[in-house]
């Protein structure tokens, strides 16, 4: 029934295995990928033919996680895999990236990449996998894709690459990246490093390039074995003429237009170019709708040679820079008055609002995955309106887009963060764009680096980052700094590097050729080193260091600990007593299996409050300690005090004052606020308290003025007398007469005692006679 073709390698010293003819056989293609233990399946769709009116390519990517995957079931009411998750879009990116390129200029038809995690063995990441299904199911599938691509993660420790990490190796070390490649060139780098310097980073880069050319080399034997007959393309119209028509009537005019600095100023002019091509063509739109959104196509083609032929030949790009030099930048921190932390960063036509909130513990995001649950106590989130670029358009939930920059920003900044012994506080970066043109992510990383130190986070060092751009033409080439969104649209790759001074945080290519050199990204880095620099200049103008002190706005958290055996006194039965520390007091209280306590408010004094009543709870009373108290109670005797949270002592009427009290409630009141010294606490905890010992105005300790009790008259009691009657009781009968009752009444004889021994016998015997054998057997 099923024809079987598999494809097998070594990756990272496991063996990874391709597998097609099993599963999903009425796809256009289908692999199932293997690493140890980790299972994908990946299925290509393709229409046969092109929408009508359709100018661009539809390729879409879902990457799924089964929960079944791991043996869990899904959280949440539905028990069923819905809506993507962040990480779900996330690799979805990861895979589209790389392979979009690789399919022909022209070629409009649907195409639809569905990757699912079947199994995951908790060790090899199923992203990676996924990649290099979906590019074996492309490469077999017949559609005309120019791959097929490698991909590997690379980790870096102890000075030494390792290919495909394990989840704990990734965590141990100094970098996580992704690159996904064809044999020739890398298409794809996706990192984020522990300030790592250029030369890791590319070696890193090529490393994982050399692991790629061996998956290519096992995606083509699969090919070899079980690939479909590749798809008739239609042969490329010769739209020549066209293109010269084009030139001469609206040539001047886009060229004009690309002098303008302002970026508003110039899409009106190329905006009122394209309407004059619209209406020279205009016969075309009836007649022959397909060559009518072709030559309108070359108008783009037109823009590009303009732009690109300035840069290579003259140096000169759209809004006069050279290719190394960055917008000017207008960095201010403390931008809104009741965030926690915020900057407003401005470069050239891109600006960001980063605003940095500080939260308890609490506040952590719970993220539910094939790992299970775990918690995040660093979010970073971006916002991309449609006002920032001047245009109407849809305002609401995130995009792919969005979650990737904002993503980008995260990795370029997580490095530098603090440990949570550190500042235990859980961090929020908000970056809301508000006006683009090129690299809003980078703006949110420098934006984000700055708001954060507004708000007292101590970061390592200050993060800056720079979007760069290449021009290839044959063997010509330039790389240019901090591009315009006009440059990333009509450039061959977008190259985003973000770090400190001491190294780079975060790395990430996208390639919208046939792939880039190693000399190339050797270029790319080290101008992007330069641009940073420069950047993280212009960011210290703002705010040079971290804020020693929080935001008067901002929660305050206060550490301890406790010992273990003492959690249950601040718990409570059933929560009663932390509860009951909360509601009074407005502190919030976290409290782990430890014994650390973590107390948080933006008021300073709940804090306190808190604190003292928990250390209170399980503090042991020390004599000769004066303390704080309130009295909780009023007895004929003296006056129960609480000094120490829940512990209460007794204040004896004799204590309260140097001179008698004749009743208590004369002297003291419930409720009423006192100073009292710790006289004794008796083996059974009870507490002994005194007032006149200590000055109830300043809590000074008083000498103690009374006079010592005198002596009884007659001296010491001494030992017992005799008897009254003056004799002795003498010994207990043997079963003899008692005597007669109080009433007159005869008692009768005493019953026999049996074998039971006398008290002399019990004495003699240690004082055990008598009693139960599982007592007295040792």
């Amino acid at each position: 029934m099923f024809d079987i073709k598999k494809s097998t390698m070594d990756l990272g010293g496991k063996t990874l295995t391709l597998e097609t003819g099993r599963v999903a056989r009425q796809a256009d293609g289908a692999v199932i990928a293997t690493l140890g233990e980790t299972v994908v399946l990946c299925a290509v769709t393709a229409a046969r033919s092109v929408k009508e009116g359709q100018d661009f390519f539809p390729l879409t990517v879902h990457y799924q996680e089964k929960y079944s995957a791991a043996g869990r079931i899904p959280g949440g009411f539905f028990k069923r895999e819905r809506g993507a998750t962040e990480k779900e879009t996330l690799v979805s990116r990861l895979i589209d990236r790389p392979i979009r390129p690789l399919f022909p200029e022209g070629f409009y038809n649907e195409i639809n990449v569905i990757a699912q995690v079947l199994s995951y063995d908790g060790e090899n990441e199923p992203d990676i996998v996924a990649m290099i299904a979906a590019s074996a199911a492309l490469t077999i599938s017949g559609v005309p894709f120019m791959g097929p691509i490698g991909a590997g993660r690379v980790g870096y420790i102890d000075g030494e690459y390792v290919l495909n990490p394990t989840l704990d190796q990734v965590k141990e070390g100094d970098l996580d990246l992704v690159v996904a490649a064809t044999g020739d060139a890398v298409m794809m780098v996706e990192s984020e490093a522990k300030e790592l310097s250029e030369e890791v980073m590319l070696g890193a880069v090529v490393f994982a390039h050399d692991a790629s050319k061996k998956i290519v080399d096992c995606i083509i034997d699969l090919a070899e074995q079980a690939a479909k007959d590749p798809w008739e393309l239609a042969p490329v119209a010769d739209q020549s003429a066209a293109k010269k028509k084009l030139k001469s009537l609206i040539g001047k005019d886009l060229t004009a237009a690309y002098k303008l600095t302002d970026k508003q100023a110039r899409q009106n002019a190329i905006n009122d170019a394209r309407t004059k091509a619209r209406d020279a063509f205009a016969d075309l739109k009836e007649s022959d709708p397909a060559q009518y959104l072709g030559t309108l196509k070359l108008v783009k083609k037109l823009e590009a040679e303009i732009v690109r032929t300035a840069i290579l030949k003259d140096g000169r790009r759209i809004d006069g820079r050279d290719t190394k030099t960055v917008r000017p930048i207008e960095a201010m921190v403390h931008f809104l008055p009741r965030a926690h932390g915020s900057a407003l960063f401005t470069r050239g036509e891109t600006q960001a609002i980063c605003t940095t909130t500080l939260g308890t513990k609490d506040a952590e995001q719970m993220i539910d995955g094939l790992n299970g649950l775990h918690y995040e106590r660093f979010m970073l989130h971006y916002n991309f309106p449609p006002y920032s670029v001047g245009e109407v358009g849809r305002f609401g939930a995130p995009g792919r887009r969005e979650v990737g920059h904002g993503k980008l920003a995260w990795r370029a900044l997580n490095p530098v963060l603090p440990s949570k012994d550190e500042f235990p506080y859980t961090i929020r970066v908000l970056s809301d764009i508000t006006e683009s043109n090129g690299s809003s992510s980078m703006a949110t990383v420098c934006g984000g680096s700055l708001s954060m130190m507004d708000a007292g986070v101590p970061l390592k060092r200050p993060v800056s980052g720079i979007a760069m751009g290449l021009i290839l033409e044959g063997k010509d080439y330039a790389v240019i700094s901090d591009i315009l969104g006009d440059e990333d649209h009509l450039g061959d790759m977008d190259f985003k590097v973000a770090g400190t001074s001491e190294g780079i945080t975060s790395l990430q290519m996208d390639i919208k050729i046939a792939g880039i050199t190693e000399e190339i990204m050797k270029v790319a880095l080290a101008q992007a080193n330069e641009g940073r620099a420069h950047i993280l200049g212009e960011m210290a103008k703002a705010l040079g260091e971290t804020r020693t002190e929080l935001s008067a706005h901002a929660p305050r958290i206060e550490t301890f600990s406790i010992d273990k055996s003492k959690i249950r006194e601040v718990i409570g039965t059933g929560g009663k007593v932390i509860r009951e520390i909360v509601a009074t007091t407005g502190a919030k209280v976290d409290i782990d299996d430890e014994g650390v306590i973590k107390v948080s408010s933006s008021d300073p004094a709940q804090i306190e409050a808190a604190v003292n009543w928990i250390k209170g709870l399980v503090e042991e009373a020390e004599v000769g300690k004066i303390y704080n108290g309130k009295v909780v109670n009023l007895v004929d005797f003296g006056a129960f005090v609480n000094f120490m949270g829940g512990k209460d002592g007794l204040v004896h009427v004799s204590e309260i004052r140097n001179e008698r009290v004749e009743k208590v409630a004369d002297v003291l009141s419930e409720g009423q606020e006192v100073k009292v010294k710790v006289l004794e606490v008796d083996p059974r905890g009870k507490v002994r308290l005194s007032m006149r010992v200590v000055d109830q105005e300043t809590g000074a300790e008083l000498e103690d003025t009374r006079p010592a009790r005198e002596p009884r008259e007659g001296g010491d009691r001494g030992p017992r007398g005799p008897r009254r009657d003056g004799g002795d009781r003498g010994p207990r009968g043997e079963g003899g007469d008692r005597g007669p009752r109080r009433d007159g009444g005869d008692r009768g004889p005493r019953r026999d005692r049996g074998d039971r021994p006398r008290r002399e016998e019990s004495k003699d015997e240690g004082g055990n006679a008598g009693l139960p054998s599982f007592i007295t057997d040792n």
